[in-house]
């Protein structure tokens, strides 16, 4: 199969450039959107808040699907990988159109009943009910992007978010500028613009692959279990991720009255998310890799594989992060002249060294645990380690000691560390052998 002679640099540069754009966009949106002034870009941050809250639940087939459907393609059985994309799709379809029915009619009782500012609500509850009304476009896009990729089809998906990338900053611009529609106008454009991605999927997805054509088939309700049993708790490690973040910004905002502490994350937040976008389109890539060489029965080749992705990963973590920490005066002055702010933000990034160590390893062994079926096992760890070393270590370090925004900084790479380390000895022990997807007969 031509997927299976993918490289991990072929699979990585396109699937790094897809998620770099899509981080571009909600800065390129916040900045344009400023011209309408901080309500409005808080509002919409606020909205964008809950509407990431009900993506999780999108994100329970797709993560699960990727699993099931690399496995059944290394192993030459593309007719089942067909069939879990078609139940994936079918059950996103259905919830993403109940929960687009609820934010589009109810979206102002929602921003009352989690307590949004009066200041906020109205600008929040335009851009809620027709970004959030849409939210069967965010069901859909990573059904099909993901279809791609596990086929190794990852250019076109790169393409069809560049193309989204493209629409929706000419239209922010006419809409914002021209018609001065303010939120509405970024709303509407968001909407169009994932229209144009998912169109763009759809098309790509029936001229590239022809699976479906392939008539093996087995239960439907063993396939979609299989997807539920890699799906549902990697989804409940991200909810516990989400709310383990709002505990701490909860302590960074109890730290001082000006918002110091909250703001140089931000801005650390800005210049480390390049390095963490290289972490995680390498675990990804690796990723689609491990089933594939899983449902091949190379074992061996996927260890050794999984092991040579968490090297590379470590080296350009440590090499990416070195270097920002070491020129964070220069990169700081184009946010901001304040030398204090400079010092401290340059502090957090020397921090930031090793939690990006620990987190691009967590994230490469971890992402192979979980698409070889061992997605119980990251779930646990993350949730016990999550709460002891990152929420648990920025109130100590940060409030306790008085380490502020630096302990927090602590507590996240002790994190990120600790469940690198508990991915390693977990894959290094090879119980996830055991957790396979496919049935062992079908390998020979």
């Amino acid at each position: 199969m031509k997927g299976e002679r993918k490289t991990l640099g072929q699979l990585f540069v396109p699937i790094c450039l897809e998620i770099l754009c899509f981080m571009l966009t909600g800065m390129v949106d916040t900045m344009m959107l400023s011209s309408v002034g901080d309500q409005a870009v808080g509002a919409v941050g606020t909205a964008n808040t809950y509407i990431g809250i009900f993506i999780i639940m999108f994100s329970i087939i797709s993560s699960g699907m990727i699993a099931v459907m690399t496995q059944y393609i290394g192993a030459g059985r593309k007719g089942i990988a067909y069939q879990a994309r078609q139940l994936g799709l079918i059950f996103n379809a259905v919830i993403g159109v109940v929960l687009s029915v609820i934010l589009f009619c109810f979206a102002e009782n929602v921003l009352l009943m989690v307590g949004v500012a009066d200041r906020l609500r109205g600008y929040a509850a335009t851009y809620l009910k027709i970004v959030g009304g849409s939210c069967i476009l965010n069901a859909l896009i990573p059904i099909f992007s993901s279809y791609l990729r596990a086929f190794g089809h990852t250019k076109q998906s790169l393409f069809a978010t560049i193309a989204g990338n493209v629409v929706n900053l000419i239209l922010n611009a006419v809409f914002l500028f021209v018609f001065h529609m303010g939120v509405m106008g970024v709303a509407l454009a968001t909407v169009i613009s994932r229209i144009l991605n998912l169109l763009i999927v759809i098309i790509a997805s029936h001229l590239l692959v022809d699976a479906g054509k392939d008539p093996e088939r087995i239960t439907n309700k063993e396939v979609f279990g299989k997807i539920i049993s890699i799906g549902l708790p990697s989804a409940l490690e991200t909810g516990l991720y989400n709310l383990a973040m709002t505990l701490i910004i909860r302590f960074l905002n109890q730290m001082d009255t000006d918002g110091i502490n909250v703001t140089a994350r931000s801005y650390a937040m800005q210049i480390t998310n390049f390095s963490y976008c290289a972490g995680a389109a390498l675990a990804q890539a690796n990723a689609i890799l491990t089933g594939w060489r899983i449902g091949a029965g190379k074992y061996e080749e996927c260890d050794k594989g999984t092991r040579k992705a968490a090297v590379i990963g470590v080296v350009a973590a440590a090499v990416l992060e070195s270097a920002f920490a070491a020129s964070s005066g220069i990169l700081m002055r184009m946010f901001t002249e304040d030398s204090l702010m400079i010092a401290l933000v340059g502090r957090l990034l020397a921090i930031d060294i090793l939690l990006e160590i620990g987190r691009t390893t967590n994230l490469v062994f971890g992402n192979a645990l979980k698409t070889s079926g061992d997605a119980v096992f990251t779930t646990v760890i993350a949730a016990v380690f999550m709460y002891l070393c990152a929420v648990g270590g920025t109130w100590f370090f940060g409030i306790h000691l008085g380490w502020m925004v630096a302990g927090a900084y602590v507590g996240l790479a002790m994190d990120e560390c600790v469940r690198a380390v508990c991915m390693y000895f977990r894959w290094r022990s090879g119980k996830w052998k055991e957790k396979v997807l496919i049935s062992t007969e079908k390998l020979s």
